[in-house]
Order: structure tokens, then sequence, then C-alpha cells
């Protein structure tokens, strides 16, 4: 596949995915119990958890460059 077109697809699963998870994050946000402590916490992890699951994408996009 070329880059141009690898890039491209890549940048449109990252959107579809980040969609999707601000959703999950948001609709788990509203379960959790009206503690700040609690919520503070929650949104620390899924603020950085987002990286993760991204890694493996961005680097099968770079590949090839």
């Amino acid at each position: 596949m070329p880059p141009r077109l690898r890039s491209f697809v890549g940048s449109v699963l990252i959107l579809i995915f980040l969609a999707g998870y601000v959703w999950a994050a948001t609709t788990l946000a509203d379960r959790l119990p009206d503690n700040m402590w609690i919520k503070l916490v929650y949104f620390a992890v899924v603020g950085i958890g987002w990286g993760l699951p991204i890694l493996p994408l961005m680097t099968w996009m770079n590949r090839g460059r």
C-alpha cells in the first residue's frame, strides 16, 4: 500500500476510534459515584489511556517511509 494511502486510512481509523473512545469514556463517567477523587483518577487514566491502542496503528502508518 502506498505511504499516502496508508496515512489516509490510518487517519480515518484514528478519528473513528477517538470518537468511540470519547463516547465510551463519557458514558462510563456518568455512571461513576459523585466523588471528586474517583472522577479525577478516572479521567487521568482515561486521558492517558487512549494512546496505547493507537500506537500500533501509528507504527503501521509510518512503516515503509
